[in-house]
C-alpha cells in the first residue's frame, strides 16, 4: 500500500505527544481502566478511577470490596453491572494464579473475565511495551476511512494493519489513529477541510 508511509509521517508530525489517555501508574491500574472504559469516554473514566485508585491498587485490596461497594464505586460509567462483576472475577484469577501481577501474555490476559483482544493489546502495548495494535471504534473507523483496513471485524481489522504498518511502529500507530479519531476525524461531521490526511484519504468529503 504506498501511501502508508506517507500516511504514518503525517500523522506523527501532527500528534507527536500521542500516548495513552487513561490515567494510570501499574499494568492492574490499566487493565481495570481499560476495562471501565467500554462504551465510556477516557475523561470519565479517569474520574473514576482517580476516586478508585486512591483508595484501591491492588487485586488484594479490590478483593476486600463487596459487589454491590465495587458496582457503587463505578455506576457512573455504562455497563457497571457487568464491568463490577467481571473486575472482581479477574482480581480472584489474579491473586490465585498469578501472585497478584498481571500477566504479560494474549493468552493469559484473554482468559480475564471481560478481557477481550483489543484490552489485552492497550495492556500489552502501554503497561509492557509489547508491540500491539489495539482495535477500538476509532482505529476502526479511521483505517477504514484511510484505507489502510477494510471491514468491521476488529480482530482482522488488526491482522490487516499489522501486516502494512511496521512492528516497531504499531504502539504509536495505534495511539496516532485514536487521536486522529477523537480531533479530527469524527465519527460524524468529520473535519476533512482541516485534515493533514486529506490529499492521501479516498474517504474525504469534498465540499459542495
Amino acid at each position: 500500500m504506498s501511501n502508508v508511509n506517507s500516511i504514518l509521517s503525517i500523522l506523527a508530525a501532527t500528534y507527536p505527544e500521542a500516548h495513552c489517555e487513561l490515567n494510570f501508574s501499574t499494568p492492574f491500574e490499566l487493565l481495570i481502566a481499560t476495562m471501565l472504559s467500554a462504551q465510556a469516554t477516557d475523561k470519565k473514566v479517569n474520574q473514576v478511577t482517580a476516586r478508585l485508585f486512591r483508595d484501591y491498587k491492588t487485586p488484594e485490596q479490590f478483593l476486600t470490596m463487596s459487589l454491590a461497594e465495587m458496582e457503587q464505586a463505578i455506576k457512573e460509567l455504562g455497563l457497571y453491572h457487568n464491568k463490577a462483576k467481571n473486575i472482581l472475577a479477574t482480581c480472584h484469577i489474579l491473586v490465585a494464579n498469578y501472585g497478584g501481577e498481571v500477566p504479560g501474555s494474549m493468552e493469559a490476559l484473554t482468559q480475564l473475565p471481560g478481557v477481550g483482544r483489543k484490552t489485552a493489546n492497550v495492556v500489552l502495548s502501554n503497561a509492557f511495551h509489547i508491540p500491539a495494535m489495539a482495535v477500538d471504534t476509532h482505529v476502526l473507523r479511521v483505517s477504514n476511512r484511510l484505507g489502510l483496513a477494510s471491514g468491521t471485524n476488529p480482530d482482522l481489522i488488526e491482522k490487516q494493519l499489522m501486516s502494512c504498518i511496521p512492528c516497531s511502529q504499531w504502539i504509536q500507530a495505534h495511539h496516532w489513529l485514536i487521536w486522529h479519531g477523537r480531533r479530527i476525524c469524527a465519527a460524524r461531521n468529520p473535519k476533512c477541510p482541516e485534515c493533514p490526511l486529506s490529499p492521501l484519504c479516498p474517504s474525504r468529503l469534498l465540499p459542495a
